[in-house]
């Protein structure tokens, strides 16, 4: 279990959590768009990563794993922000139901 051994001290790297917003367009339609909803700092570890090729461009992503200390409205779909660097939430747990850690699965997408 990470939360068991998880030093708080590792949690040091600034991350900016946002969430998407669905604003009408004014067409009929809707654009997304992202904003901070707040900063935590956490502990960011690589797990994988992947290259794959399709419709004639080489994708890449890359999984990881990002533990904070635990707080309230965390959920699939939202996105952690560092620097240029966007990591999108896929899952979020607290890995010894202890509720002192969130756990979440990320994944890096690249071009």
């Amino acid at each position: 279990m990470l939360a068991s051994f998880l030093n708080p001290g590792a949690l040091r790297t600034e991350l900016a959590l946002e969430k998407a917003e669905a604003v009408p367009d004014g067409m009929g339609g809707f654009s997304e768009q992202w904003h901070e909803v707040a900063t935590v700092f956490a502990r960011i570890e690589p797990l994988a990563a992947q290259s794959r090729f399709g419709a004639d461009t080489m994708l890449e992503t890359v999984t990881h794993r990002i533990a904070l200390r635990k707080r309230a409205g965390i959920e699939g779909g939202m996105r952690f922000r560092r620097g240029g660097r966007l990591f999108e939430i896929v899952t979020v747990h607290d890995p010894d139901e202890s509720g002192r850690y969130l756990v979440c699965r990320v994944q890096e997408g690249g071009k």
